[in-house]
């Protein structure tokens, strides 16, 4: 046999190629060129196109964030931040025993374990061994106790004194203490997300010098980041806080700088925002979010654990003892047309009293009717209830001897959120043949001169319940009086008892069948209307990939996760990632 090897085999194939191009005329030589180019080019980029969808995009270090906020800071110190600004770099540069889990979840932080008695009353604390300050000194059980006793101090003013009222420290060792309750409150652990500060930084201060420590506007902490440098403008005020991960943090995060700048209002945040100043925002009111092109920005919005709701004071006004005008009230309310027109849509309507889309109820489905089916079945209610309308339209009805027309008034405080409610109530209720007015007072008066006396014949109120749904300030009966929020003088044994499960629930089922036998309970007696859940926007660019903000009860809460946020990303092969992250 005359066999070939593969070297001979293979030169006589490419003699023979370039034999051909030889015997091509010049023009016919350049087309073949031409041809073969683009199919070597088409080749190339389809095995791209291919490759690139088995790739996998992972964050790569690097990037800067910028984020927009309105006024200064004035106290990057948990034990006395105020403002928005304060609270936000507090939860950059601080870390808590507790931090608040991409699945809307706390889970643990600077503590390694925290075990709770079985009657609830003491938090055996465990600390990790291995958490540092940003100056290197461990984090102990001293600086947390440290820290807890600061906030207890009458004459610091912390507005955080109330969450830690009767609150015993025991420090058992440098990494274990206990927390002593004085009666089993489920919702506590809300409070161990407090940011830890250091007590050989702070421990020399006496309470007259510690509002004016330097240490509050340039902070020693133990958070994702640390403070790199400020900028101040010409007054000498703060215009610009630069931060740099912190390198003995827990977790290692993707964003190497977050900048933080500051405006006047809302309306510098859109300038800054359109002309790439700034990435980031969580300064904008409804109105303004409107003005943004949602195409080139991200927006986030969560639910926040509140609920606007107007709470009838049946005791000022016999007409509000009547079932049957509460319940005609209630059904002529379009709430996708009340949180359009309010909120710009930047809200979820609720029955209940329970913020929508943090528990799952049945009652949370909107109904599907129209204004003129809601309107005729609160019409038929009235005329069912015995109610008849006299030669003006207007309502009447008999009640305790006299006829009484179905007029009310509500109050509520001075705000463009609150005159917007007012506005399409009013104008429904008109629709209905009732008689409503609406009265607005400052927000200090109105708590004051109105709400603890209990001085109105309804209410329009914002119920902030937190994360943990405690219900019971506003419903309990023993809260009918002031200080007390319970605003509707609500009182029921049954709701009673159950409020009191949800706060002292050991688990997220039993408490969830709490708040449904509540919403039950209360629906059927109906002594508020509850209206709508606020939302907490977030607007990024389209670079910025951020963590799950799930059940945030406030805004500065969006950083929980701000390690596993990224700018910069990479494809890469699946078998290069690391699954255990």
């Amino acid at each position: 046999m005359n066999l070939r090897s593969p070297k001979l085999f293979g030169t006589s194939l490419f003699d023979k190629f370039f034999s051909y191009l030889d015997s091509l005329q010049p023009v016919d030589r350049v087309i073949f060129g031409t041809l073969l180019l683009i199919f070597l080019v088409a080749t190339t980029y389809n095995f791209y196109v291919f490759a690139r969808g088995f790739l996998v995009e992972v964050p790569v270090s690097g990037g800067t964030l910028v984020e927009g906020t309105i006024g200064s800071p004035r106290f990057i110190n948990p034990v006395l931040a105020i403002t928005r600004a304060d609270n936000d770099l507090v939860a950059l540069t601080h870390s808590g025993l507790l931090r608040l889990g991409v699945d809307g979840i706390l889970e643990n932080d600077l503590a390694e374990s925290i075990t709770i008695s079985e009657d609830g009353l003491v938090y055996n604390i465990i600390l990790h061994n291995d958490r540092y300050f940003h100056d290197g000194v461990k984090v102990t059980a001293e600086d947390v106790a440290f820290t807890i006793g600061l906030i207890q101090k009458a004459s610091l003013k912390s507005p955080l004194r109330g969450n830690w009222s009767g609150v015993t420290v025991e420090v058992i060792n440098n990494q274990e203490l206990n927390l002593v309750l004085e009666n089993p409150y489920t919702p506590f652990r809300e409070n161990l997300t407090l940011g830890i500060l250091p007590k050989h930084i702070w421990q020399t201060l006496s309470d007259e010098e510690f509002p004016f420590s330097q240490h509050n506007v340039e902070p020693i902490a133990s958070g994702p980041y640390k403070i790199s440098a400020i900028a101040r403008n010409s007054a000498g005020l703060a215009s610009e806080y630069q931060l740099e991960l912190a390198e003995d943090y827990r977790q290692e995060g993707h964003i190497e700088n977050i900048t933080f700048r500051f405006y006047q209002n809302e309306e510098n945040i859109i300038s800054a925002l359109n002309a790439g100043e700034i990435t980031s925002t969580a300064s904008l009111s409804e109105r303004w979010l409107t003005e943004l092109d949602r195409e080139k920005f991200n927006y986030i919005s969560e639910p926040l654990p509140r609920v606007f709701s107007i709470f009838f004071n049946q005791n000022r006004n016999p007409v509000l003892r009547d079932e049957s005008a509460r319940k005609a009230l209630n059904l002529a309310i379009d709430r996708n047309e009340l949180v359009s027109r309010a909120t710009h849509g930047f809200g979820k309507p609720t029955h209940t009293a329970i913020p929508a889309g943090w528990v799952e109820l049945e009652s949370e489905e909107e109904t599907q009717k129209n204004q003129e089916e809601m309107m005729a079945e609160a019409i038929q209610v009235l005329k069912d209830g015995g109610w008849v309308q006299n030669q003006n339209g207007r309502w009447e009805k008999e009640i305790d001897g006299s006829s009484m027309p179905l007029v009310l008034t509500v109050r509520s405080a001075n705000g463009v959120l609150f005159e917007k409610m007012a506005s399409y109530l009013s104008e429904t209720w008109q629709a209905l043949g009732a008689e409503v007015t609406f009265e607005f007072y400052e927000q200090s008066d109105l708590v004051q001169t109105i709400i603890r006396p209990r001085d109105y014949q309804a209410l329009l109120f914002g119920m902030d319940v937190g994360r943990s749904l405690d219900l019971y300030p506003f419903w309990h009966s023993g809260s009918r009086e002031d200080p007390g929020l319970n605003v509707s003088l609500y009182a029921n044994i049954t709701v009673d008892n159950l409020v009191t499960q949800m706060r002292t629930a050991t688990s997220t089922e039993a408490r969830d069948e709490a708040i449904r036998r509540f919403v039950t309970e209360v629906e059927n007696e109906q002594p508020a209307i509850f209206l709508f859940t606020p939302s907490f926007e977030y607007i990024t660019t389209k670079n910025i990939i951020v963590a799950p903000m799930k059940k945030i009860q406030k805004p500065s809460e969006r950083f929980s996760n701000v390690t596993d946020w990224y700018i910069n990303q990479s494809g890469v092969w699946p078998i290069f990632v690391n699954n255990d992250n």
